[in-house]
């Protein structure tokens, strides 16, 4: 979803990557609330984090206490940041709790992307 707002919100201005430490399948749910704010994230594919190494990148930015604790380094990177935000897709119950969830989440990954884009 990170990835979703930064390309909509400044794509011109970023190249954007985004991977996993374990990468899956990128969740309906995310596309689905991803789409309710008029973004498609339905084309992103899942990656490896592993697979980006030795790629330069300025910013590297960490969603989740899991992905913080187990990132590679990218040797580089100028600037890196945590957003310690919960992993929708740990989310429980019928599919419109757990859309909830991904909503709430979406929502609070928005705004950081804002402010990110807002102090560069």
């Amino acid at each position: 979803m990170a990835e979703g707002f930064l390309r909509h919100l400044a794509g011109d201005r970023y190249d954007v990557e985004s991977a996993g430490i374990d990468p899956s399948m990128v969740n309906p749910l995310a596309i689905t609330a991803m789409r309710e704010v008029g973004i498609d994230i339905s084309g992103h594919r899942s990656k490896s984090a592993g697979s980006l190494l030795g790629q330069h990148f300025p910013y590297v930015i960490t969603v989740c206490d899991n992905a913080n604790e187990r990132c590679p380094v990218f040797p580089g990177v100028v600037t890196h940041l945590h957003w310690p935000l919960e992993d929708p897709a740990k989310a429980t119950g019928s599919e419109t709790v757990r859309l909830t969830v991904f909503r709430r989440i979406r929502d609070e990954i928005g705004a950081r992307v804002r402010a990110f884009i807002a102090e560069r």
